[in-house]
């Protein structure tokens, strides 16, 4: 896919088709992360993947919405440590994950963790670890193709604010 009609036709998907990802899917995912920019080379990030039934319910519990993580294929943590710029760094990483995802036909979503200390112990975080988001995936339970506008169009329906409300120049 196209890079601009990726990023202009992404949406949030919280509802996945029951079906496997396969390791190799899962794989890059996981490098669009790994190979993302950080300031200073630091990157300042783990990647948890959480699997097992017993995992996957006490991470549910512990994000604001469960039934994303309860019915996705694929459920990433993104661990952080230090300070500085580790977060926007996090963010860097899980957009190229997400990017990544969906130019492959795979939905995902961003979930804030509601229970710090229950993910934390889930994820056996030490002292200087905190979980920037918790990233859910899979294939969209409604079909979805990203062809079937342009752009441009994409663009025009998005709920966002206008251009000129979010731009502005100086000098």
């Amino acid at each position: 896919m196209d890079a601009w009609l990726a990023i202009a036709s992404r949406r949030e998907v919280r509802e996945y088709a029951p079906a496997p990802l396969g390791d190799e899917l899962e794989r890059r995912i996981l490098e669009a992360g790994r190979i993302s920019g950080s300031s200073k080379n630091t990157q300042p990030w783990t990647f948890v993947v959480i699997r097992g039934d017993e995992a996957r319910e006490r991470a549910a519990k512990a994000v604001y919405a469960p039934g994303n993580v309860e019915g996705a294929a694929f459920v990433v943590a993104v661990v952080v440590s230090g300070k500085g710029r580790a977060d926007f760094d996090a963010g860097r990483a899980m957009q190229n994950m997400v990017l990544a995802a969906w130019a492959d036909g795979v939905g995902a979503c961003p979930n804030g963790v509601s229970d710090r200390d229950a993910m934390g112990e889930l994820l056996e975080l030490s002292d200087d670890e905190r979980v920037a988001i918790v990233l859910t995936f899979g294939r969209p339970a409604k079909p979805r193709d990203p062809a079937r506008h342009s752009p441009d169009a994409w663009l025009e329906r998005a709920d966002r604010k206008p251009f000129d409300e979010v731009v502005r120049e100086v000098g």
